[in-house]
């Protein structure tokens, strides 16, 4: 027979861990709103540092009301009406891993080593009047230890780095890492994308040779981190290329030529 009094500590230290558990999950819940908000505060402000708009001490939802978010359709290179799919709530990780909205990447096309590539994707539009003045793209692929997650700010032709900002990734700290130290991040300001229609930009072993002709292509080296440096490498080919963006921009440039 059971004694009952011998079992009341184990039914208070049961009760007492149902209790505490109760509590961290409602937590979660109830914080799980905030921790979005933040999120979403995070991301439009590293947008707008990789745009040139970010200015210290000024509120990001005031400075982020200049750019437009809209939905491209990566295969087509078209945007994506908000009729169809709304931007506010598209996340775009998860489609990637959707049926629906994602689809695998061939092995030999998935040079970013993804795996699996979401349809369609959010590009930021920032405008002067009503004409294009620059456009922030997402991109993220593979480094040594993680996914590093950038944005990269395109110029108004369409070719030219106006600025970069990686905000996520879980590379090595003073080596790898150094993809969000700003001093580096600065240098890709200015730097071409495409080559006679051919992604050419790339970040090379060392520091480049202003003098060469390569060199508003190249972007310096991260010192003892070559397979960050190749992951940043391969993840702007992929996405500036014909599964990432090139459709997009093509489309864009088709219509500026049109309107010229």
């Amino acid at each position: 027979m059971v004694d009952i009094r011998a079992a009341k500590p184990f039914y208070s230290v049961l009760i007492l861990a149902f209790a505490c558990s109760a509590l961290v999950a409602g937590a979660a819940v109830g914080l799980r709103p905030r921790q979005e908000a933040n999120r979403q505060l995070d991301r439009q402000k590293n947008i707008l540092y990789a745009a040139g708009l970010f200015e210290e001490g000024k509120s990001i939802d005031q400075l982020f009301a200049n750019v437009e978010t809209r939905l491209v359709d990566l295969e087509s290179g078209e945007f994506v009406e908000a009729d169809q799919l709304d931007p506010k709530n598209y996340n775009q990780r998860r489609a990637a891993l959707s049926n629906d909205l994602g689809r695998p990447i061939e092995p030999d096309a998935d040079l970013a080593k993804l795996g699996r590539q979401e349809k369609i994707s959010l590009v930021y539009v920032i405008k002067d009047n009503d004409t294009i003045s620059q456009i922030v793209l997402p991109v993220r692929g593979k480094g040594l230890w993680s996914t590093m997650y950038a944005y990269v700010a395109i110029d108004s032709d369409l070719n030219t780095i106006r600025g970069v900002s990686f905000y996520e990734h879980g590379e090595t700290p003073g080596l790898g890492g150094e993809v969000s130290n700003p001093r580096w991040q600065q240098r890709w300001g200015g730097k071409k994308v495409y080559k006679d229609e051919d992604v050419a930009i790339r970040v090379i072993k060392g520091t480049i040779d202003e003098t060469s002709a390569d060199a508003a292509y190249e972007i310096d080296g991260l010192s003892g981190a070559t397979l960050t440096s190749n992951g940043v490498s391969d993840l702007l080919k992929f996405w500036f290329g014909d599964h990432g963006f090139q459709p997009f921009l093509s489309q864009l440039k088709k219509k500026d030529n049109s309107n010229g």
